[in-house]
C-alpha cells in the first residue's frame, strides 16, 4: 500500500470543491471496479491531495497518478511534477499517516475538527495488516 501526497503548481488552491471531489471519487470507484485497484482514505486540501493506494502486482503507480492528475484537472501546467509516495508495510504506519492527514483541514484553519472537512473519505476499506 503507498500514501501519495500530490500537489497542485505553486500550491494553487484548485483541489477542495464538489467537482474535484466527485471527479475523485468517480475515478477511484471505476479504477476498483475494473482494474482492482484500491483507494482508501483520502483527503483533498485546497492545493494538494493525500491518500492511500493500492492494486494488483502490476499496478503503475506513476501512470495511475498520471491518469488521476488527468481527470481531476485536466490542464497539465496545474500540477506539479511527480509527486511524494511512501510505501506503507504495516497497519501502525497506515494509522500514523491517517491521523497526520485526516488533521490536516484543522491545522490549516479550514475547519475546527476534523470530522467536518468535506472534502475527505474513504473508497475501499484497504486491508492494513
Amino acid at each position: 500500500m503507498f500514501f501519495i501526497t500530490i500537489y497542485t503548481i505553486n500550491r494553487l488552491p484548485l483541489l477542495a470543491n464538489d467537482i474535484v471531489h466527485t471527479a475523485l471519487r468517480e475515478f477511484a470507484e471505476r479504477g476498483h471496479r475494473e482494474r482492482n485497484i484500491a483507494v482508501g482514505r483520502y483527503v483533498l486540501m485546497p492545493d494538494h491531495l493525500h491518500l492511500f493506494v493500492c492494486g494488483p502486482t502490476e499496478f503503475d503507480l506513476s501512470q495511475w497518478v498520471r491518469m488521476l492528475k488527468r481527470k481531476l484537472i485536466p490542464e497539465p501546467n496545474r500540477w506539479q511534477r511527480g509527486f511524494f509516495d511512501h510505501l506503507l508495510r504495516n497497519d501502525e504506519s497506515y494509522n500514523q499517516k491517517w491521523e497526520y492527514v485526516r488533521k490536516n483541514p484543522v491545522r490549516a484553519g479550514l475547519v475546527m475538527r476534523a470530522e467536518e472537512w468535506p472534502y475527505q473519505g474513504e473508497i475501499v476499506e484497504i486491508d492494513r495488516a
